[in-house]
């Protein structure tokens, strides 16, 4: 059992340090980007904004949407309904808007989601004057760069898309907020200077040109996933997905075990369908340090039962948890320099991003095994089966 613990603990050990390595590298490549100038590439731009239901701060969520500096772009806020909650304060934001901003109703999805729906819809009714497709979402409150800083790279064609990602920022004390906000942490710092990057739906952009010559909206008809199906297809064109930490978007959040579970349980049920040999190598992943964990602390109190020196095992035991701990303090080192704006609060509330990713593979292995099987995904109210990556149907609404 011991020497099963040493192997186990050493392999966790390597791939801290790997992984430490890494977050370094991320660390460097977020202050590089926010040295580097965006330019002036400021192309007719369409900012697209799937709505539905309420969320902590929608209002000024979207609001936020409308004060970009950015001149040349209009907003089009969509829904499914004109009875969604969240029809009137999208209507009186659009209202009040400096910019152009729109209100588009995209009716009921029939073989993809309804996210996807009413993107494809927005998208369908877009003027051709719109050069850049931007699509954000309804949740995050990007700053006054955003905007310009997202679309400025894409002067250069051999880019397909640019993309960022969301940082949760805790709207409560509660427990199950703070693992939502540290799970998705965890996320960003798969994101980098790399060919593997992946389109977040709430921040990507795209040339118009490119997003046409892919065949999106044929393929949208039937997907569940925008931003999956978006990533696949960019891939297959052989073009890069630039990964923009300087357009990092907060996003207030506050949660209760049940959102918890059903929010990091469909991501990771949407990326066995979209990506299972990812899925795979995760849950191999988070299968092997929990167990290291489990098997550590078994050895270690049976050594100290029988009266014999545990320390080499605590060693073991004690070493995988620093190094993953330092990677959360080099995440939140980036995230506070991205966004000057929070750092107060995110350093308030370092310890969920450093000390509860010590413990989160076991949330993450929670959601492998209740995603290990089915195809049914339950999404703001409406049930969906995802016969494969690119065929959805409704079940129920």
């Amino acid at each position: 059992m011991e020497s099963l613990f040493d192997i186990l603990a050493l392999v966790q050990v390597a791939a801290g340090l790997y992984l430490l390595w890494q977050g370094i590298s991320w660390l460097a490549y977020v202050r590089k980007r926010l040295r580097t100038d965006p330019g002036f590439y400021a192309p007719r731009t369409a900012v697209i904004c799937p709505c539905k239901g309420m969320e902590p701060g929608l209002e000024r969520n979207l609001v936020s949407l409308c004060e970009f500096d950015h001149q040349n772009y209009a907003v089009f806020f969509v829904l499914a309904s004109e009875s969604d909650p969240a029809y009137s304060i999208v209507k009186r934001v659009a209202s009040t808007s400096r910019v152009k901003a729109n209100v588009i109703i995209a009716g009921a999805p029939e073989n993809c989601s309804e996210k996807v729906n009413n993107l494809r819809v927005a998208v369908e009714q877009l003027p051709e004057e719109f050069e850049v497709l931007v699509f954000a979402d309804s949740d995050g409150r990007p700053g006054k760069n955003w905007l310009h800083r997202l679309v400025a790279p894409l002067t250069d064609s051999r880019i397909g898309a640019t993309s960022t990602m969301r940082w949760f920022l805790p709207n409560d004390n509660g427990l199950p907020t703070a693992l939502l906000a540290a799970w998705n942490a965890s996320v960003v710092t798969l994101l980098g200077p790399h060919n593997k990057n992946f389109c977040w739906g709430g921040g990507t952009a795209i040339r118009r040109s490119i997003f046409e010559q892919l065949d999106m909206l044929d393929v949208w008809q039937r997907s569940f996933s925008d931003d999956y199906s978006l990533t696949m297809m960019i891939e297959r064109s052989r073009r890069q997905i630039v990964f923009l930490p300087e357009c990092l978007t907060p996003s207030f959040v506050q949660t209760d075990f049940a959102g918890l579970l059903e929010f990091t349980g469909r991501q990771i049920h949407i990326t066995r369908i979209y990506r299972p040999q990812m899925w795979a190598t995760a849950f191999a992943t988070h299968f092997l340090y929990c167990l290291t964990l489990v098997l550590g602390l078994f050895v270690a109190l049976n050594l100290t039962l029988a009266s014999r020196p545990a320390f080499q095992v605590v060693t073991l035991l004690v070493l995988p948890l620093l190094l993953a701990a330092l990677r959360g303090a080099l995440r939140v080192i980036g995230v506070t320099e991205a966004l000057p704006a929070f750092r107060s609060q995110i350093m308030a509330q370092s310890w969920i991003y450093i000390v509860l990713p010590l413990l989160l593979p076991f949330l993450f292995l929670f959601n492998f095994f209740s995603t290990a099987y089915g195809r049914r995904i339950r999404w703001r109210g409406i049930d969906y089966e995802l016969i494969s990556a690119d065929q959805t149907r409704v079940v129920s609404r």
